[in-house]
């Protein structure tokens, strides 16, 4: 499990890439690069990490679910995940 610290400085990041998406695609098209030096550097996509979003495990991450492998598979033994089963053949 990730510190408190890290996950909420991954929140931190997706608020500010929310704020500044439209303002940074339009800066791009017009290809004022200046002015996109300016935003905050925090506000870009690329500096976001795919976390779980129980956990905050950066490893292992299942982009379909939206969490780690580790939470996926207790959720889906558990029967809390709809239309997952354990395989069996």
């Amino acid at each position: 499990m990730a510190k408190e610290s890290v996950k909420a400085r991954q929140r931190k990041r997706e608020a500010l890439v929310a704020k500044f998406a439209d303002k940074r695609a339009a800066l791009k098209a017009a290809g004022d690069y200046k002015a996109l030096d300016e935003l905050p550097k925090n506000s870009s996509t690329v500096r976001l990490k795919n976390r779980c979003q129980l956990t905050g495990r950066p490893k292992g991450y299942i982009r379909y679910f939206g969490m780690s492998r580790v939470i996926f598979r207790d959720m889906a033994l558990a029967g809390k995940i709809p239309g997952v089963k354990k395989a069996s053949w």
